[in-house]
């Protein structure tokens, strides 16, 4: 009789469980549907990315995205970019609740260190109701192609900085007006404290008031960057190659001539001769650098020195200032170019600005544990002892010479050329 009654107790415990689960996965099946129908109806996300007509080379560019909800009822959404390939980045996620109707703006950085054309994919937005049993996916179509052009976001940077005399709060020197130019600008009434060395005998005899001849600062001087694309420039720092920052640098240095009236050109060398922008102030010229600068690679064989200088022989003919980026990491290679480097110097000032390799400074600061640790700091004690030898032999020859960091090599070559012109060299 027990046994009996023990049976019939576990009978009816194991169908009221097997009842109280099918009650259970009725109610879930439920509440799913229930989800279901509430996210799936009609299209309730809307969205966009916002983005310029183009990027600005090592420079933190703001990417904006709206997306907006229709839906009666708050929702979370996980957001995901479908970025372009050369950002290698694949955990790209913002997560938001957006209420009733409401729009959500919001913006995210983007650094690119490579130039050219950059593919944006589609938009991807996980919506999940109150009930967060199922996610519904939107995929807002939103691919554009957006070029990444040479720093242009440096170079507004520093020609404010220009534009409101403001050069000196990152260490740039103004330009210090010393002596006068042979530039004439104008005959005029002579006032006290106008140099009396200038007066104008001809029209104070004629007009019978003392009238002096009054200068302006010469303008019009002529400016060339030379950048090597040769293999020397390969190199990477900080992401950009050298070439990159040699681009950016050229692009804010030609602006910063330009906006001082002088005229700006460019010529790209390599093994072979590259592109030439014949020097020049009109307004469209600095588009027309960018555009060549944008288009320039790096080659894999060293440069033709000698058709470097047969070519400004041929095409630069007014004296100019040439800057000319390069790199060297040893003295045998400044050897090669330096016959070169004195023929150009004869006929035009050339300004060498070459690279710190600041990934060897750095093992200067090195603590040393081992005998392995105090090779390789002698080694690079060497390597920079060399380079600053290649200053010293290239000022001995008369070349002016500027040797740099990356990351400062635009604020540096914007300082040499002022302290040029202020000398009034060219």
């Amino acid at each position: 009789m027990g046994i009996l009654v023990f049976a019939f107790i576990i009978s009816f415990i194991t169908k009221l469980f097997l009842a109280l689960a099918f009650i259970a996965t009725a109610a879930v099946l439920v509440t799913v549907a229930l989800d279901i129908f509430i996210l799936y109806q009609g299209n309730k996300i809307t969205g966009n990315r916002i983005t310029g007509p183009r990027m600005s080379n090592g420079d933190d560019n703001l990417i904006g995205v709206w997306l907006k909800s229709t839906y009666p009822f708050k929702v979370g959404i996980d957001f995901i970019d479908e970025l372009p390939a050369q950002f290698q980045i694949r955990d790209f996620k913002h997560q938001i609740n957006l209420s009733p109707n409401h729009k959500h703006d919001f913006t995210y950085q983007l650094r690119p260190v490579k130039r050219g054309v950059y593919q944006f994919g589609d938009l991807q937005v996980l919506v999940t109701s109150f009930l967060k049993l199922v996610e519904r996916r939107y995929t807002i179509e939103a691919q554009k192609d957006v070029a990444v052009y040479p720093s242009y976001l440096q170079m507004r940077q520093f020609e404010i900085m220009a534009i409101s005399n403001k050069l000196t709060d990152i260490g740039i020197k103004k330009i210090r007006k010393i002596g006068h130019s042979s530039e004439f600008d104008q005959i005029k009434n002579y006032v006290p404290g106008d140099d009396y060395r200038h007066i104008n005998w001809k029209a104070t005899a004629r007009r019978g008031d003392l009238m002096i001849n009054n200068y302006i600062d010469e303008k019009s001087q002529h400016l060339y960057c030379i950048i090597d694309k040769s293999r020397v420039m390969k190199s990477p720092f900080d992401g950009l190659s050298l070439l990159d920052y040699a681009i950016n640098a050229t692009l804010a240095l030609s602006n910063i001539a330009l906006l001082k009236e002088d005229k700006a050109g460019l010529i790209t060398m390599s093994d072979t001769e590259g592109n030439f922008v014949q020097s020049d102030r009109k307004p469209v010229h600095l588009n027309k650098i960018l555009e060549v600068l944008y288009q320039e690679k790096t080659r894999y064989l060293e440069l033709n020195s000698e058709q470097l200088y047969l070519s400004i022989r041929k095409k630069v003919k007014q004296r100019s200032l040439l800057v000319f980026f390069t790199n060297f990491e040893s003295l045998s290679a400044m050897h090669r170019q330096l016959p070169y480097f004195k023929k150009i110097n004869k006929f035009h000032l050339l300004l060498v600005v070459f690279f710190e390799n600041t990934e060897v400074s750095s093992v200067l600061d090195m603590q040393t544990k081992n005998t392995e640790d105090i090779y390789f700091k002698t080694i690079a004690e060497q390597f920079v002892s060399e380079k600053k030898q290649i200053v010293k032999e290239l000022n001995q020859h008369g070349i002016t010479s500027l040797l740099t960091e990356p990351k400062n090599l635009t604020v540096n070559t914007i300082n040499a050329y002022l302290r040029i012109k202020t000398s009034q060299r060219v």
